[in-house]
């Protein structure tokens, strides 16, 4: 199979998309050898910023010369972004050889996509002698595929309301299952400096070296610049391409495990500042400089919707501001919504039926988006983009956000208008 026939098979081969547990995956991993994906190993989990905080790392790293391999997900257009090595995607063929001797290993273990995928990573990284790997933990952490690696240092960004069906319906319980990817004796940082008791009593109870921002590392922001600080240690710094306020956070939290590992991996200052300055990550805030103005972000819960509002607060439209907004029916709709009410003119709602079982249609989508303006209802994420735009004045500005599959799709649409990318704002 090439490797679209291989993801599609993925799909079916376990009953049910998302199956928490270590047990199979671990099953699989040990039958292929129990390869360590690179000497050092750096996991990263949280609500929001996983993605920005292991393209920081992977940044600051590779402008010290390591080899450096990054696992993220979900991808935004192509599959081979979730695994890549020295800066560069996974080719297909790589890919497909390693799922081929996945399905030898696993006999009648029935695997996930997202464990395919984790395997797949780690064998690739192993194969690729690398100085460090960095994990992106898929959904939770405890039972994430990613965590039958024992990470040599973890990150947890933030903790909020998402995924309430398998990690609780409170920060206390998010908390708790993100922690346990910290390991005894080892540096446990947290960048959420108002982190849930949960997530702290479990990161006691793991006896790991807890590193909390605000308590032992900050990040002090000022009109040129910012400057990191953990006990005597300062580093003045420029600010993150990637400029939501959040992204200090990011940025803070990831210069703290490289600051924790300096036993293992030489302190550099200046490549972590090439690092800050250098970190990319598609659809967080990417602006294409447009008549009218399209972002694209990836905000798909409460918590990430309010750092987008308070971006576009501080950044007013000289015209309208239109949303087109979609989003998977296991989301808190109403508190992605509420925190931009005022920050967002108008809505076009798009209908995700087609990209995603999970996916909401227009209509179901209508039925939870009371007291805003609605402009329109459209079955697919290219036809509200389409009718948006047709809408807009050159002055208007367009918010395509609320999922990945929004994301996608909007970041296609720019690519065949050929919109020109104007940078990054988050």
């Amino acid at each position: 199979m090439d490797l679209a026939g291989w993801l599609d098979y993925q799909q079916r081969v376990h009953p049910r998309a998302i199956e928490l547990g270590l047990d199979r995956v671990r099953a699989v991993w040990q039958r292929l050898g129990a390869p360590r994906p690179a000497p050092i190993v750096i996991t990263v989990g949280g609500t929001n910023g996983k993605g920005s905080t292991v393209a920081f790392l992977e940044a600051m790293l590779r402008a010290d010369g390591k080899r450096v391999g990054a696992y993220t997900s979900p991808h935004l257009l192509r599959y081979n972004e979730r695994v890549r090595i020295d800066g560069v995607d996974a080719g297909d063929d790589a890919l497909v050889a390693a799922f081929e001797r996945i399905e030898a290993a696993r006999a009648d273990v029935a695997l996930t996509y997202f464990e395919y995928g984790t395997l797949a990573a780690l064998m690739l990284f192993a194969d690729a002698k690398l100085d460090v790997a960095l994990l992106e933990v898929g959904l939770g952490g405890r039972l994430d595929a990613v965590n039958i690696i024992d990470a040599d240092a973890a990150i947890v960004t933030t903790i909020d309301i998402d995924h309430q069906d398998w990690l609780g319906n409170d920060r206390d319980s998010i908390g708790r299952e993100k922690a346990g990817i910290f390991r005894a004796g080892r540096p446990a940082i947290i960048g959420d400096g108002s982190a849930p008791r949960g997530l702290l009593d479990a990161a006691d109870r793991t006896r790991a070296d807890v590193r909390i921002a605000g308590r032992d590392f900050s990040a002090e922001v000022g009109r040129g610049g910012w400057l990191w600080k953990e006990g005597d240690t300062e580093l003045a710094l420029p600010h993150p391409t990637l400029d939501a306020p959040c992204q200090h956070a990011n940025a803070a939290a990831a210069i703290a495990a490289l600051f924790a590992l300096g036993d293992r991996l030489p302190w550099n200052p200046g490549a972590i500042a090439r690092g800050v300055s250098d970190a990319r990550v598609g659809a967080r805030l990417q602006r294409f400089a447009s008549a009218p103005e399209l972002i694209i972000d990836v905000a798909h819960n409460p918590q990430a919707a309010r750092v987008l509002a308070e971006w576009l607060e501080k950044h007013p439209a000289r015209g309208r501001t239109v949303a087109v907004f979609g989003a998977l029916g296991d989301k808190d709709v109403r508190g992605i919504v509420d925190p931009l009410t005022e920050a967002i003119d108008a809505w076009r709602l798009a209908g995700l039926a087609n990209d995603s079982p999970r996916g909401l249609t227009s209509t179901a989508l209508g039925d939870l988006v009371q007291g805003v303006e609605i402009a329109g209802a459209h079955d697919d994420v290219a036809s509200a983009l389409a009718a948006a735009f047709d809408g807009a004045g050159s002055d208007d500005r367009i918010v395509a956000f609320g999922s990945f599959f929004i994301a996608a799709a909007a970041l296609t649409f720019a690519q065949a208008r050929a919109l020109p990318s104007h940078g990054q704002c988050r």
